[in-house]
Formats: C-alpha cells, structure tokens, sequence
C-alpha cells in the first residue's frame, strides 16, 4: 500500500509542505485552525496509522538508556471530568495500574495536567519505559505524546487519530444483559439515562441497551423519545430536567417501569429525584446503574448494578504497556474485560408489560 506523505496532505488541502509539517511538528508558525485542518486531513487519509508515519520529537533517547534501565511509567490522568485519585471508580483503576506497577518493581508518576502545553513542560521522556492513559484526554495532548514515539496504552477512552492499544470494560454486552434481565422480569417500558456524547463508553452502554430492546421486539417503542440525554453529567445540572421530565410522565400515565441508567452516579441521583417525588423504587419503577461503585451497595434501596472490574483493568493496562514494549511490532488491540450483573433492590417485575404508544 502506497505510504501518504506529508505532501499528498499539502496538496488535499491547498497548503504548502511547510505549513504541513509544522502543523505535525508541533512547532509554532501555523494557526490552530490551520493545524486543526491538517491534523483533520491526516486523519482521514490515514497518515497516522502508517508505522513511524507521525514526526517523532526532536529529543531522542540517549544511546546508553536501554528500555530495561528505565524504571518509571507515566500515567496521565487530566483532572476533567471528576477524574482524579479520590474518586470511587478512576481511584479504583489507579489502584490496579499502581498495584501492578509495583508487583514489577517500575515506579509511577501521575500527570493531571490536562492542557497538553503544560503536560510536555513536566514531561521528561528519557526516563519513561511507556505511558497509561486513563479517561478523558484530548486529542491534542495524544497527538503530542504519540510525537514522542513511547508506548501507550488508553484506559477508557480511544481516539480515531491515535494508534494505541486500549482497555475497557464490555459495556455493550454487559449493559444488553442487564436490560434482558429487566425484560425477562417483565418490563418492557424502558427508557435510557445518559448522553452518549459524554464518553466512549456511555455510548457502548447505549447501543447495548438499543440490542436488548431490539432482540425482545420491543425496538419499535418510544421512538420519538427513547433517551434521555443528560447535560452536565459530571455535576448533575440535569437533575431538574429530569424532574420534570419524570412528573411529565406521571401526569400523562407515561412512566417507564425501568430507569436504565449510564451510570452508578446518575442512577443514585435518580432514586433521590424519586423519592421526592414520592414515587416508589422498585415497587412502582425500578432503577439500574453501571459500575458498581461503593456507594451502589449502600444507597436506599440498594441498587441493582453491573460490576466493572476497576483494579483488574489498571491490572490489564499495565500488562498491555509491558507487551507492547516488549513486542513493538504487533497489532493494536482493544481489550474487552468482562463485567458482571449484581442484582440488588432496586429491580424487580414488570407491572402490565403494555407497551408505550
């Protein structure tokens, strides 16, 4: 297959090979819009899939440090998106990538930046074995790492420009078993919470939920409004929304017998927002997380969830960045880690099974 060069690019967008090159480069002398079109362009003539086809930096490794000498791996964790050490499942990941780190005697170093100028001010190449990558990162901070010609790993989180191995939960599969649970107990009004714009994983989530509902025949219903799509997920700005969204329902005797939920955080919101609306939880509607953080199993009543194995994919990427160091040459892989249902109070049967209208 016939390699794409930086000219090829300078000639789809009318630009000069110069430009092209400084805008991959990373150095100054292009406008962001004008980077933006480049790193675009070469996206999508595949530039950045071709092997050692993105510029490297322009500080290369010293000669005497070997691979085995270097005894550190970044891990990058930008604090956006409530994605820090603290929390109840990024704290747990960071667990397994820590305790797996320290089971091979390599040291960690966390970088929350999450501006990409000011993650490659701390960053110090020459010492690092590779890099994990955990959540939410913007596609110019990769970029900027992949320049460096270090292995990565994603945790996550994947970006269409960046070539890399990464690890998620299944939450496609997961999330169509727990919604083939609720249908097998009788609730065939079901209705999505979550935005799919919000993460890689809210939208495998999503189409697993639209797999479940296809497979039980029940596709065809609530076509005008089958997701609640939520703003400000992180903050929980939605929840007035959602309460009027949910008195809305009651007043038209429209409210699903299932609340099927992105995720653990917005399902516990949900059973609050119930409550103060007096309505019963499972009794009257059942809700549904995904996660199973702490807070899942402690909640009133306690919530029916899917357990992410958080410490075993830290674990896995950490295995992943070893294997990729010590075999370069093999393909890029998305691993899947299985997930199990865990069936608590906040399910239980269906009501009438009449669908919506």
């Amino acid at each position: 297959m016939k390699r794409i060069t930086m000219q090829q690019i300078a000639d789809h967008l009318g630009l000069s090979k110069f430009a092209v090159s400084k805008a991959l480069s990373g150095k100054g002398g292009v406008s962001e819009a004008t980077k933006d079109r480049v790193i675009q362009a070469a996206s999508e003539l595949g530039y950045f899939g071709q092997k050692n086809g993105y510029i490297k930096s322009q500080l290369p490794l010293e000669p005497h440090i070997s691979n085995r000498e270097k005894r550190s791996v970044l891990v990058l964790m930008p604090n956006i998106r409530f994605q820090t050490r603290e929390s109840l499942y990024w704290g747990k990941i960071m667990e397994g990538i820590s305790e797996e780190l320290e089971a091979r005697k390599l040291g960690m170093i966390i970088v929350s930046e999450a501006q990409s100028e000011h993650v490659m001010h701390v960053l110090n190449p020459e010492g690092l074995l590779g890099i994990v990558g955990v959540g939410q990162i913007e596609s110019a901070t990769l970029l900027e790492i992949h320049r460096l010609g270090l292995p990565l790993v994603l945790v996550d989180h994947e970006d269409a420009l960046i070539p890399t191995d990464t690890v998620f939960a299944n939450n496609r599969d997961s999330m169509l078993k727990l919604c083939a649970h609720l249908i097998g107990l009788g609730h065939q009004r079901l209705h999505f919470f979550g935005d799919i714009e919000f993460s890689r994983s809210f939208r495998d989530r999503w189409t697993g939920y639209r797999d479940a509902l296809e497979a039980a025949g029940l596709d065809a219903q609530d076509r005008r409004d089958p997701m609640l799509r939520l703003q400000g997920v992180e903050r929980g700005d939605y929840e007035p929304e959602v309460k009027a969204w949910i008195a809305r329902r009651v007043s038209d005797n429209r409210l699903p017998t299932a609340l099927v939920c992105a995720n653990d955080s917005i399902a516990l919101r949900l059973l609050g927002l119930l409550r103060e609306l007096g309505i019963r939880v499972p009794e009257e509607v059942a809700v549904t997380g995904f996660d199973n953080i702490d807070d899942a199993s402690r909640s009133t009543p306690s919530l029916t969830t899917v357990d992410v194995p958080k410490q075993a994919i830290g674990n896995r990427a950490v295995k992943r960045l070893i294997e990729r160091i010590d075999h370069p040459g093999q393909p890029f892989e998305k691993i899947l880690a299985s997930a199990e249902l865990v069936y608590r109070d906040s399910s239980a049967s269906g009501g009438s099974g009449q669908s919506e209208q």
